[in-house]
């Protein structure tokens, strides 16, 4: 694609990675095919390849983003399969990053809409405050269709339904503390406990320590740890997220330099695709770029990391599990077969749905902001997703995890819950009622 920047809009560093990426787009359209926004809506402009031409307008001509930007950027999960397809190697998760945060810079949004994404920004990554307001969603559920009805009041809508009836008590397992191993030891890891996820799924952390300590490896949950950043970081909001890259930077260093750490062991994907890239987010940072990449080399999905220890091979259990691969773990990280060949050596029988590239429609806080497409993709996903026949589905994020769940009765449960059980843990607690036979 050629472009058009001039020397001083060049001297910005962010306009001239953008310009480097647009530059490699040739318009083939194979990201189309995949984009599971032009799938489900047909418009080119909510596909890879119009956003593109639209983010390239804006920033050439370096102008503020207007509400036509807005709407489609907005409607962009930002799965990452266009990635994944394209033969350029265009990278559109830095150019749909950049794109965010000029909009979060130069555009007013609607009130209303504002008031949601604060409230979001203010709850979601903080674990007490995320659970405090899950508590009180009970007081608003009977006027969940009345807010339903208008435009401007639906993401709360969406917020009441995807809000659990009751959520687990706080697990020890989140607190700060090094958990020796079992036997030899063969390790020494961190892991992130997250922000959403203890609170919805504290079980997930639980079945990893456990696991992980069995198989010999010392698991450290650090003091100080804060949300990745990645909710905030797909809102555009960048300050917030690069202060929660830092802080969580500065924890993990000082658990690198007092004790050594062969990982740093992410449970959700989402998560693990921001982690993974701190290095880039904080490039332009002299006092953290070397350590942010040196983090973001450490970081390793809990089946990245399974599969480089040698586990032995199970009796089968003759249960089929759907594995659902989450966005972020097949087109943000690359990791495809791991989880399955993990879940395959541990005795499960696994089938992969089809149209396994498409988004499941949760995309952090997509499911709240666009719960029209969000409820289309939900659809589509279940039903390919029970068409396996499975007893199980299992997936290593917690966000598809909440999303997949309020649209099938089929248990949803993650990876490592299952390897835990395989090698020696407890039966996942949603499958204990469950005739797996």
């Amino acid at each position: 694609m050629q472009t058009n920047f001039t020397p001083a809009q060049l001297a910005d560093p962010h306009v001239a990675e953008s310009e480097k990426i647009l530059r490699k787009c040739v318009h083939c359209g194979f990201c189309t095919a995949t984009c599971p926004t032009y799938v489900t809506l047909g418009n080119e402009l909510d596909s890879p390849r119009g956003r593109i031409y639209l983010i390239k307008d804006m920033l050439e001509n370096g102008r503020p983003a207007d509400a036509e930007v807005v709407t489609h950027i907005d409607r962009c999960l930002s799965c990452l399969a266009c990635v994944t397809t394209c033969p350029s190697g265009v990278d559109y998760m830095h150019l749909v990053d950049h794109a965010r945060a000029h909009i979060e810079k130069t555009y007013k949004r609607p009130f209303m809409n504002r008031l949601v994404r604060a409230i979001l920004a203010a709850v979601l990554p903080y674990p007490d405050r995320f659970r405090l307001a899950i508590k009180l969603s009970s007081a608003g559920r009977p006027f969940a269709g009345l807010l339903a009805r208008a435009p401007a009041l639906k993401p709360f809508a969406a917020m009441l339904a995807l809000a659990p009836r009751r959520i687990p008590p706080a697990s020890a397992y989140a607190a700060a503390a090094s958990h020796p191993p079992v036997g030899e030891k063969r390790g020494r890891v961190a892991i992130l406990t997250g922000c959403a996820q203890p609170v919805l799924d504290p079980g997930i952390n639980e079945a990893t320590i456990r696991l992980l300590t069995r198989l010999g490896v010392e698991v450290v949950v650090p003091k100080g740890e804060v949300c990745c950043g990645s909710l905030v970081h797909h809102m555009g909001r960048e300050e917030q997220a690069l202060a929660s890259a830092r802080a969580n930077v500065d924890v993990w260093t000082r658990e690198l330099e007092e004790g050594g750490l062969d990982a740093i062991i992410i449970t959700a994907s989402g998560c693990g695709t921001t982690i993974k890239d701190y290095g880039h987010m904080l490039r332009l940072d002299a006092a953290y770029a070397e350590r942010a990449a040196r983090v973001s080399s450490l970081a390793k999905d809990i089946t990245e990391y399974l599969a480089s220890l040698e586990l032995p091979a199970q009796m089968p259990k003759g249960i089929i599990v759907a594995y659902h691969s989450a966005c972020s773990m097949q087109h943000g990280q690359k990791i495809t077969m791991a989880p399955k060949q993990l879940l395959k050596a541990a005795g499960f029988n696994v089938r992969d749905p089809a149209e396994g590239h498409l988004c499941c429609g949760s995309a952090g806080t997509y499911n709240i902001m666009q719960s029209d497409i969000s409820d289309a993709l939900k659809t589509r996903k279940v039903k390919n997703l029970e068409a396996t026949k499975p007893r199980v589905i299992a997936t290593g994020n917690i966000g598809c995890m909440m999303q997949i769940g309020t649209g099938t009765a089929i248990p949803i449960v993650h990876t490592v819950q299952l390897l835990d059980w395989a090698y020696g843990g407890d039966m996942p607690e949603k499958l204990k009622d469950l005739p797996l036979a």
